[in-house]
């Protein structure tokens, strides 16, 4: 699978221990990709680490707009998910198949990639990153009115 281009595009990507081997090497494929990558860490493996020191910085970047994607890995995926989600403007979900890697960004703008580094090999983890970052927000109508849901439960709150 072809990656789009790559110019002006940033993408943070961050781990904890559970995903820090997988981390490395996405980075490096993209880096070799030719994207600009933004790494929260952590920078060495350190076990007992806590997925979000890493996982909300990079959460908080892309909710700011300094991010074009971003990709969270923990053992699983599920903590780095939980917690990115806690960010409003963030769309994160735990992918480990490819049809969500991109309809997940065509329906529901995706914005950010969490997998479990200790479920998904680096091979197939590098396939969703390219579908991931392939796969374009469609615009439709329902699709704007089912975000739009979304963005008034980030302001407001769920209520009772």
């Amino acid at each position: 699978m072809a990656l789009p281009p790559s110019e002006g595009k940033r993408i943070g990507i961050a781990s904890d221990h559970g995903g820090f081997e997988l981390k490395s090497d996405l980075a490096a494929r993209l880096r070799q990709a030719g994207y600009e990558v933004e790494d929260f860490g952590n920078s060495q493996y350190m076990p007992g680490d806590d997925y979000p020191d890493f996982v909300v910085p990079l959460a908080r970047a892309l909710a700011g707009g300094r991010l074009h994607r971003g990709v969270a890995i923990c053992g699983s995926g599920v903590g780095a998910c939980l917690i990115a989600n806690r960010v409003p403007g963030v769309r994160a979900c735990l992918i480990h198949e490819s049809f969500s890697a991109h309809q997940g960004v065509e329906d529901d703008d995706l914005n950010l990639l969490c997998l479990g580094g200790l479920v998904v090999g680096k091979a197939f983890a590098w396939e969703l990153v390219q579908t991931f970052l392939a796969a374009r927000f469609t615009g439709a109508e329902r699709h704007r009115r089912r975000l739009s849901r979304v963005a008034e439960l980030e302001t407001h709150g769920a209520g009772t």
